[in-house]
């Protein structure tokens, strides 16, 4: 009887343990996905719009960088917020900055959306959010959108994932300069080009 009841105390006292352990290791994992202005930006590989590799080490640090994270293309807000990042690039280019969109839509579909909005500025595919999951943003499950290609040609989108419409500016010493996790998609490249000017002047 004895040594029964050693060995469930045994079992309680290792499943504690592990519920333990378990949770301070996913406190630290949250905590760490948790970016704040000053954080340096993750190292990351992706897959662009032309399905070449895209390596965040080869453009941090030589520019300034945007990275912002949307839902998915051929969206509402996320055609208009592409479309002022568009409008708005020469002015952006100008003072060395360089734009990337995010979402978790295929190449595919990033090439049909780029070449139906005209888009001057490249796009990454991240179809299972684990980029979004790494700078922090929230992911929600996929959805479908009924769209037009540059023909005018109906198509059917669909993506795995639906990240959250959240704005990163990485500066040129690689650190998290700006964060925005409340973007207005027709605000977004203002408040980006505004915020770089007021850094220039510093």
């Amino acid at each position: 009887m004895r040594t029964v009841v050693k060995v469930v105390f045994s079992r309680s006292i290792l499943g504690i343990f592990a519920l333990v352990v378990g949770n301070f290791l996913a406190a630290a994992d949250a905590k760490k996905m948790d970016l704040k202005v000053g954080d340096p930006t993750p190292v990351f590989t992706a897959v662009d719009d032309q399905g070449q590799p895209w390596k965040s080490a080869e453009h941090i640090g030589k520019k300034y960088l945007v990275v912002y994270f949307y839902p998915g293309d051929f969206t509402p807000g996320c055609i208009t917020q592409a479309q002022r990042f568009r409008d708005g690039m020469n002015r952006l280019t100008e003072k060395g900055v360089e734009v990337v969109g995010v979402s978790g839509d295929s190449i595919k579909v990033h090439q049909l959306f780029k070449k139906a909005q005209q888009l001057n500025f490249t796009l990454l595919s991240d179809e299972d959010g684990s980029l979004a999951k790494l700078f922090g943003v929230p992911v929600g499950k996929g959805g479908e959108v009924k769209a037009k290609d540059a023909d005018g040609q109906p198509v059917m989108v669909k993506r795995n994932v639906t990240a959250a419409r959240w704005t990163f500016v990485i500066g040129k010493d690689g650190k998290i300069a700006f964060k925005n996790t409340n973007v207005t998609p027709a605000q977004d490249s203002k408040q980006v080009t505004d915020f770089i000017e007021k850094l220039e002047k510093k």
